[in-house]
């Protein structure tokens, strides 16, 4: 009577391995990082219906269909811990690199009594918000993920959301809702001067 390898716990265990190749902690950060994905994806749904401009709109558009790709991603790195099926794409922003600098006198700003005072510049400050705080939360979990292939996917999406954020800084700045003041040019030129450069330490 021919009789069946055993299995151990151990052997499972190993077979299993290249399936759930994520440490503890990673899990954690994984999840917390695609459950913002989705509180961003969520809040843009709900600033397009108030949303007026529409270029805002379709800034808003653009941000939510490469978030959506991006998410999508995240899950299935997640679930195999192997190479995606489709790769991280780069975000191209609309708006151009020129920045408006200096202040303008405009009214006080204070908290909205209903729904209703909802505008462009605050939809668009909330939106800056969360792109600023989704690429924190990514850059700061990428250092400790121990999955090659989900750590790369976090990472590389760092810069598409730095990307995002500028994009929405121009546009508000652009329409004077981001104001960027300066230092006379005086105090200017000399923080711009306050170091030089050092021989480099490079061994041959």
């Amino acid at each position: 009577m021919d009789q069946q390898p055993q299995t151990n716990g151990t052997q499972a265990s190993n077979n299993m391995a290249p399936m759930v190749s994520h440490g503890g902690h990673e899990l954690f950060d994984a999840h917390e990082v695609i459950a913002s994905t989705i509180s961003v994806l969520d809040q843009y749904q709900m600033y397009e219906q108030h949303i007026q401009d529409a270029e805002l709109k379709k800034i808003l558009t653009n941000q939510t269909e490469f978030l959506t790709q991006l998410y999508n991603i995240m899950v299935e790195c997640l679930q195999t811990g192997q190479k995606p099926s489709q790769s991280t794409h780069i975000y191209n922003m609309s708006q151009n690199n020129d920045v408006v600098y200096g202040m303008k006198p405009g009214q006080p700003k204070k908290p909205n009594q209903s729904v209703n005072d909802l505008t462009d510049q605050g939809l668009s400050a909330y939106m800056l918000g969360q792109a600023k705080g989704l690429a924190s939360l990514m850059s700061m979990t990428a250092l400790e993920m121990t999955n090659p292939v989900i750590r790369r996917v976090v990472g590389d999406s760092v810069p598409n959301l730095i990307e995002m954020s500028y994009e929405i800084f121009l546009y508000q700045n652009k329409r004077g809702y981001y104001q960027v003041p300066q230092l006379a040019a005086q105090d200017l030129t000399q923080m711009t001067n306050s170091y030089t450069q050092t021989p480099d330490q490079r061994i041959n």
